[in-house]
């Protein structure tokens, strides 16, 4: 296997993006008559988001995510699945795993979309030493660079990961990797905004109070909002199109998919953490992603303890198919055979042929017990 050494090569310096300025010019009114005016004033704002840019380069790990990783490897290789939490768990070690897979050379190159496929592309043992080499941050010694930024937009982008965790599981939503991936990251275009603005996001934001508020005043001060800069950002990193368009577009109109789905974690992160959300909104865009009323309560209800986040994913390969995870799926829900066989355009006996493959291969004597094991190591 290839493996990846850290540091990351730096982008070329003092030049403005001109990916940054197409996107500006395109929020703006090209028919305006002070177009031409408005086009120096993309530009300026093209060269201040591209020096945020080059200084996000530096983003720190925390000091503890860096020493937890560390710990793992003193008495030999860990599994895998504990290096793939500590990348989950950090922003800066989430964003270099993810940008180093996607430049080494094969099949996966410019398609890693998790940090599960991260750790597999570079090896456990790149992870460590990237961690070893990596730029810190310490509550406890701030500096004047970052201050607190780091700490404060960890503790929402956890939030947000574990809310998301918690809604996939809800849906059943099969792209989970990805998910704890997007759903850490998605808020990226606030650190930009950071750097770029002094008066972000206090002044910015003024008298906003919901999430949607605060997004129309970055629009209609700024003239793009933080998520439309974070799918710069992550298209410049070179993240897959999977990952960037749903940090994108997670405060879209019409926001789908994906990007639905962190959007609601992104409020339900707000909430746990005592910040204001629209009940109106929060409804709409649950019932988007599929999930009812009731069940919305339910899992407002079980964020804030300590079992929220439910049992830990499992990175063991699942010896089932596809064919027969989507079975046993729907059996764990209660559907019967019949139910099954003509929600998936199969006859009955198929569904049976399908159970009796995935007891045998899970070691299962009956269906709870198949549904249990493939429950408790995620592959359902």
């Amino acid at each position: 296997m290839t493996t990846v050494e850290p540091p990351l090569p730096p982008e070329p310096p003092n030049r403005t993006d001109p990916t940054i300025v197409a996107t500006l010019a395109a929020v703006k009114n090209t028919a305006d008559p002070y177009a031409s005016r408005e086009r120096h004033h993309n530009e300026g704002h093209g060269r201040r988001l591209t020096a945020a840019f080059e200084a996000l380069e530096a983003f720190p790990m925390l000091a503890e995510s860096r020493n937890r990783v560390l710990r793992l490897f003193e008495t030999g290789d860990p599994s895998t699945a504990d290096v793939v939490a500590a990348v989950e768990a950090d922003v800066a070690l989430a964003v270099t795993v993810l940008r180093l897979a996607n430049r080494v050379d094969g099949k996966m190159r410019g398609r890693v979309e998790s940090a599960v496929k991260g750790v597999e592309v570079l090896s456990p043992r790149t992870v460590h030493s990237i961690a070893s080499k990596a730029r810190t941050f310490d509550f406890f010694e701030r500096t004047a660079v970052w201050q607190g930024v780091p700490e404060r937009f960890r503790l929402h982008a956890v939030a947000t990961q574990r809310a998301a965790d918690r809604i996939a599981r809800e849906l059943g939503y099969e792209a989970r990797d990805r998910l704890m991936v997007t759903s850490l990251l998605h808020d990226i275009g606030k650190l930009v905004l950071v750097h770029a603005y002094p008066g972000y996001p206090r002044q910015i934001h003024a008298e906003a109070r919901t999430p949607e508020e605060r997004i129309q005043t970055e629009r209609r001060e700024l003239g793009v909002d933080h998520a439309l800069v974070g799918g710069v950002l992550a298209r410049r990193w070179g993240l897959p199109k999977s990952v960037a368009s749903v940090i994108e577009r997670h405060h879209a109109e019409d926001v789908d998919g994906e990007a639905a789905v962190v959007r609601l974690a992104d409020m339900l992160a707000h909430y746990t953490l005592g910040a204001s959300v629209s009940p109106s909104e929060l409804l709409n865009v649950s019932r988007l992603v599929g999930i009812a009323p009731t069940e919305l309560r339910t899992v407002m209800y079980d964020l804030p303890l300590p079992s929220a986040g439910g049992r830990r994913r499992q990175i063991d390969p699942c010896p089932m198919s596809a064919r027969e995870v989507e079975v046993l799926r729907r059996l764990a829900r209660g559907m019967v055979y019949k139910q099954i066989a003509s929600e998936l355009g199969l006859s009955t006996s198929t569904v049976r042929t399908h159970l009796h493959n995935v007891y045998g291969k899970l070691g299962a004597m009956d269906r709870a017990q198949a549904v249990l094991i493939a429950t408790e190591r995620g592959w359902i």
